[in-house]
C-alpha cells in the first residue's frame, strides 16, 4: 500500500444538504447533514463554523484515518499540537478523537447497514451506509469493545479572507485575542512563557527575601545517627545528590560550518546585545512550522518586553523586533530577507542560492560539520562479566556506547573506548578450582568451554554443595590475590575464553573497545584508601567495622572498606574515577550504564567533586542512562523458558529473519552469494541497532523483529531501501543514457550553485543543511534518537523528491539528464552515509 494511504479506512466527497436543521445549539459550532457522492453514505458532522463556515450545496472531501502517521503505524501517546505530523499538512481541517459506537442495522440486502459514531472533544460525527463501505471499522473495533482511536480529516475549499483579516487586525493592534492565540501557536507559547517567567520572578523575590532574613554560616549537617545500610543499586532516586541547576555548555563551537541555526543564533545574539546592551535575556530561535512565516523565527522580543517592564520600561514587542532587525547584519549570504511581525517575531527566509551552494559542496566534497574545540573523552560502555556470556541486558549499553563514540570521533574528539569488564572477585576462586578439575591441561592448551553459562553454574553448584571444593576455591582466591603464577594463568585462561565469545558479538556489531577490567584497579584501590586517610580523613566514618563515607548532598553512604578488610564496587569505581580524571586527564568521562545505576554513579561523582578530582563547570562527568529491553508482553525480554536471551542467539535469529526478508522482497538486481551475505548481515545488525537507537534511550522499548524488519516507517530497512534506491539511480542513469559519475563530477566542478526550483528539491536541500544542527544537538544531549529522527525525515523527503522530480526525462524523443537533481541525490547520499557512520549501520548498494 502507498505510504500516504496507509491507515486510511474511508475517503469520499460529500455534499451539504442541510445546515443546523434543528437550530444552532452551540456558539461557533454548526451541525451539517451530508450525502456522499461515490458511495451510498449519510454523514452528520459537527464543525467549528467560524473557522470553516460551510453552506448548503458546498462540497468537501472527508477522510477517516486510524493514525496521523503516513506509514500507517499507530500513534504513540496522545495528540501533541507541537509535533510534526506530515499528514495534517495535506488537509485544511483536522479533528482528533475516538470511535465510541458501531450500530449494525442488518436489512438483509447488500450486507446490511452500519453506522459509526465518533466524538472529537464533544463534536460528534455519525457516518451511516452500506456495511461493505465501512469494513475498515469492523476490523478496528467490534461493538461494545474497547474504544478505538480515530481521526476525521475534513478538507474543504473555502475562502478564509475574513478570518485572516481579523487575525491581521489583532496583530497590528497588539491585542492578544483568543482567536489570534489559537491560530498562532508560537505566540501562544511565548505568552505562556511570559506568564511562567512572571510567576518565577515573584517566587524568586520571595525566596531572596526569606534568605536575607536568615544568617546561615554553617555547612549543612549530615545525620548524626548511625549510617544506614546502602540501598540496592536499582534505586533510581532516593538519596541521590542534587543535580546541577545551571546548564553547562560543554561543547565549544569554533566554526559553525553549515549549521544554519548556529549561525543565526550568533547573528541574533550580536544584534540583541547591540540593541539592548544592558539586558541578559534568553535567545529564542526556532524553525517555523508554516513556510508562510519563513524558515526560522526569532521569538526573543516578547521576553525582552517582559524584562523591560520588570525594570519600569514599557516597550511593545513589535518595536523591540524592529530594533533587533535594525542591528542585524544585512550582508549575510544565507538570508534572503527578514520580516518583523507586529507581535515582535522576526521571520527569517533563507536564500535559495545559499542552499544551492551548500548542496553543491555536499555533493562534491562531502558534508560540512561544525568545528568544535577538541576534547579527550572516555566512554565506559558494554561491561560484561567474565565467565558469563553476553546477554540482551548488555545490548543497549553496547549499541548506545558505540554510537556515542562514533559521534565524538566524527567531530574530531580523542576517544578512549573502555570496557569495564567484571574480571575480579571471590567468584573466580570457584571458577579456577573447577577449571583445574575439568581441563587439567589448560596451562598448555586453551580449553573449549562450549557454554560459559553452564560452566559457571557447574562451579557454583559444587561451591554450594561440596565442602572440600569450597575450601579449594577460597585457597585459589588467596593465591590469586598473591599473584601465584599458575593461579594467575588459570584466571587469564578463563578471561581469554570469555573474551573470545565477547569478541564474536563485537565483530558482528562492528564494535571497537578496549578491555580495562576491575582487576586493573586492584593496586589503585589500596593507594586510594591510603590517600583518603592521609588527605581527607574527615570524609571517612567507621560503622560496624566498615569504612564508609557520605559525599555532599548524599543520604546513602559509599562503603570503601568492608568489615573483613576487602574492597567493594564503590571502591573500584572511585579508583577508576580518580585514575581517569587525574592520570588519563580526560575532559569528558561518560558512563553508558542502565538507569538503575543512577544513584550509585551520582554518589560516586559527588565524592569525586568533594575530593577535588574534577570541576563540574569545566569537565563533563555524566551518567548516560537507558531503559530496559522488553519482550512483546512488555516484560523483561526472556526466552520462552524464562531464561535471559543470549546476544549471540539474538544476532543469529536476526540473520535468519533478515535473509527471509530479502527472499520475500527479491525483485531488484541479482546479487551474488557474497553480496547476499553482506546485505543480510547489514540488514540484521543494522535493524537491531536502529531499533534501539531510534527510541528515546531513557525509556524502555519493546524488542520485535517483525517491527524492526518492517520496510514501512522509522526502521533501518526503510532507510536502507532509500539508500539503495540512490545507488540504483546512478546505475540506471549510466545504463540508460551513458552519463557516468565522472560527468557529474565535471558538472559540480563548473557549478558553484545548483538550481533548486521545484518545491520538493528545495525542501530536500534545506533538510540536508540541518545535519550540522542535529550533530550539535546530539553532542549536547547524547540522545541518539534525535539523529534517527533526522535521517528518517531525510529518507521520507528523498522519496517525495524521487516521486515528484525525474532525473531522466524524455520529451519529443529527446532524453535529458537533470544533473542538478543528480547532484542533489549525491548530496543526500553523503549525508545519509554520515548518519549511518555515526549510528553504526553498514551501507548496502542492493536489496
Amino acid at each position: 500500500m502507498n505510504a500516504i494511504m496507509a491507515g486510511i479506512i474511508f475517503d469520499d466527497m460529500f455534499k451539504v444538504k442541510k445546515v443546523d436543521p434543528d437550530g444552532k445549539k452551540f456558539d461557533r459550532v454548526s451541525r451539517y447533514f451530508c450525502d456522499a457522492e461515490s458511495f451510498k453514505m449519510e454523514l452528520i458532522i459537527d464543525i467549528n463554523s467560524q473557522i470553516y463556515p460551510l453552506k448548503q450545496n458546498d462540497k468537501f472531501r472527508l477522510v477517516l484515518a486510524t493514525t496521523l502517521r503516513e506509514d500507517g503505524l499507530a500513534d504513540e501517546g496522545e495528540y501533541d499540537p507541537k509535533a510534526d505530523y506530515p499528514r495534517i499538512k495535506q488537509y485544511e481541517y483536522v479533528m482528533y478523537g475516538k470511535v465510541y459506537r458501531l450500530e449494525d442495522d442488518d436489512t438483509g440486502t447488500d450486507g446490511g447497514q452500519l453506522a459509526a459514531y465518533a466524538s472529537f472533544g464533544g463534536l460528534l460525527v455519525r457516518l451511516k451506509g452500506d456495511a461493505l463501505n465501512l469494513h475498515g471499522f469492523e476490523g478496528k473495533m467490534a461493538p461494545n469493545k474497547e474504544l478505538q482511536q480515530g481521526y476525521v480529516v475534513f478538507s474543504a475549499t473555502l475562502d478564509h479572507v475574513s478570518l485572516l483579516s481579523r487575525l491581521v487586525k489583532a496583530m497590528e493592534s497588539g491585542e492578544l485575542s483568543d482567536e489570534l492565540l489559537e491560530h498562532t501557536p508560537e505566540l501562544n507559547e511565548v505568552k505562556k512563557l511570559n506568564e511562567k517567567l512572571k510567576y518565577r520572578k515573584n517566587m524568586l523575590g520571595k525566596s531572596v527575601a526569606e534568605q536575607e532574613a536568615k544568617t546561615i554560616t554553617s555547612k549543612p549537617s549530615r545525620s548524626s545517627g548511625p549510617a544506614t545500610k546502602k540501598e540496592k543499586k536499582d534505586d533510581k532516586t532516593g538519596g541521590a545528590p542534587p543535580k546541577m541547576d545551571e546548564k553547562v555548555d560543554y561543547v565549544t563551537v569554533e566554526d559553525y560550518g553549515s549549521s544554519i541555526l548556529g549561525r543565526l543564533q550568533s547573528l541574533f545574539h550580536g544584534a540583541i546585545a547591540a540593541a539592548f546592551p544592558d539586558l541578559a535575556v534568553p535567545l529564542l530561535i526556532a524553525e517555523t512550522t508554516n513556510p508562510k512565516f519563513g524558515d526560522y523565527q526569532c521569538n526573543s522580543a516578547m521576553s525582552i518586553s517582559a524584562k523591560l517592564r520588570s525594570i519600569g520600561k514599557n516597550e511593545k514587542p513589535g518595536d523591540i523586533g524592529k530594533k533587533i532587525y535594525e542591528k542585524l547584519s544585512k550582508n549575510v549570504d544565507m538570508i534572503e530577507k527578514c520580516e518583523v511581525m507586529p507581535a515582535g517575531f522576526i521571520n527569517v527566509f533563507l536564500n535559495q542560492d545559499f542552499i544551492g551552494k551548500q548542496v553543491s559542496s555536499f555533493a562534491s566534497i562531502g558534508v560540512s560539520l561544525p568545528k568544535v574545540a577538541k576534547k579527550r573523552v572516555l566512554v565506559d560502555f558494554s561491561s560484561p562479566n567474565i565467565a558469563k556470556e553476553m546477554h540482551v541486558g548488555h545490548l543497549r549499553s553496547t549499541i548506545i556506547g558505540d554510537s556515542i563514540c562514533r559521534l565524538f570521533e566524527t567531530v574530531g574528539y580523542e576517544v578512549l573506548r573502555v570496557n569495564h569488564i567484571g574480571d575480579w572477585g571471590t567468584q573466580f576462586g570457584m571458577l579456577i578450582a573447577h577449571l583445574y578439575d575439568r581441563f587439567p591441561n589448560f596451562v598448555n592448551e586453551l580449553p573449549d568451554i562450549a557454554d560459559l553459562q553452564d560452566f559457571y553454574k557447574e562451579s557454583k553448584k559444587r561451591f554450594d554443595e561440596e565442602e572440600e571444593f569450597k575450601k579449594r576455591a577460597y585457597e585459589c582466591v588467596v593465591k590469586l590475590q598473591s599473584h601465584d603464577y599458575e593461579i594467575v594463568k588459570a584466571w587469564n585462561t578463563i578471561c581469554d575464553v570469555s573474551k573470545k565469545y565477547n569478541q564474536i558479538v563485537y565483530e558482528n556489531l562492528d564494535i571497537k573497545i578496549t578491555d580495562v577490567g576491575e582487576s586493573f584497579y586492584q593496586d589503585k584501590m589500596v593507594r586510594l584508601i591510603e590517600w583518603i586517610k592521609q588527605e581527607r580523613p574527615d570524609m571517612l566514618r567507621e560503622e560496624d567495622g566498615r569504612q564508609i563515607m557520605f559525599p555532599s548532598g548524599c543520604d546513602v553512604p559509599l562503603t570503601v572498606v568492608k568489615s573483613d578488610g576487602g574492597f567493594t564496587y564503590d571502591t573500584s569505581d572511585l579508583a577508576a574515577l580518580k585514575y581517569r580524571m587525574l592520570e588519563e586527564n580526560v575532559d569528558w568521562n561518560i558512563y553508558v550504564v542502565d538507569a538503575g545505576q543512577s544513584l550509585h554513579l551520582e554518589t560516586i561523582f559527588a565524592a569525586g567533586r568533594d575530593f577535588g578530582w574534577y570541576d563540574k563547570m569545566k569537565q563533563r562527568v555524566e551518567h548516560v542512562g537507558f531503559g530496559l529491553v522488553l519482550g512483546e508482553d512488555r516484560k523483561k525480554f526472556k526466552t520462552r523458558s524464562g531464561e535471559t536471551v543470549k546476544l549471540l542467539d539474538l544476532l543469529s535469529e536476526g540473520r535468519k529473519r533478515a535473509e527471509q526478508k530479502l527472499k520475500e522482497k527479491e525483485k531488484g538486481p541479482a546479487m551474488n552469494d557474497a553480496e547476499i551475505s553482506a546485505t543480510r548481515d547489514a540488514l540484521a545488525f543494522g535493524c537491531v541497532k536502529y531499533a534501539d537507537l531510534s527510541h528515546t534511550r531513557t525509556q524502555d522499548y519493546v524488542f520485535s523483529f517483525d517491527r524492526m524488519l518492517d520496510d514501512r516507517g522509522n526502521t533501518a530497512v526503510y532507510l536502507l531501501y532509500a539508500f539503495t534506491r540512490i545507488k540504483s539511480i546512478f546505475r540506471e542513469v549510466e545504463e540508460k543514457t551513458g552519463v557516468s559519475y565522472d560527468k557529474l563530477v565535471d558538472y559540480l566542478s563548473q557549478t558553484e550553485c545548483i538550481p533548486l526550483t521545484h518545491p520538493a528539491e528545495l525542501k530536500l536541500g534545506k533538510h540536508l543543511l540541518k545535519l550540522a544542527d542535529c550533530i550539535l544537538l546530539v553532542l549536547d544531549s547524547l540522545m541518539l534518537h534525535q539523529l534517527c529522527d533526522y535521517v528518517y525525515q531525510l529518507a521520507t523527503l528523498f522519496h517525495d523528491f524521487y516521486t515528484a522530480c525525474y532525473v531522466i526525462e524524455k520529451k519529443d524523443r529527446e532524453t535529458t539528464v537533470h544533473l542538478h537533481r543528480l547532484a542533489l541525490i549525491q548530496a543526500s547520499s553523503s549525508v545519509m552515509s554520515k548518519c549511518f557512520e555515526i549510528l553504526g549501520i553498514r551501507e548496502v548498494s542492493k536489496m
